[in-house]
């Protein structure tokens, strides 16, 4: 039976051991159908609050946009 002739560093042990990490968490990007922007695999899109077709989340309207309409009123 084989058997190493020295002891495995711990260095070397991690850098072995972490590739198979990058593999798992390696972020494939595409683009959404909704709004075209990038989005990650199997998570709702930031940009538009949507997933698979349906609205998961409303997004919050900016702050900008509310004081341009409160100083076109005056």
């Amino acid at each position: 039976m084989a058997v190493p002739k020295k002891r495995t560093s711990v260095s070397r042990k991690g850098l072995r051991r972490a590739g198979q990490h990058h593999k798992l968490y390696r972020n494939f990007s595409m683009a959404c159908p909704n709004c075209g922007d990038i989005t990650l695999p199997h998570r709702a899109c930031p940009s538009c609050g949507t997933y698979r077709g349906r609205e998961v989340f409303a997004l919050k309207q900016k702050e900008t946009e509310n004081t341009e309409a409160e100083q076109n009123q005056a």
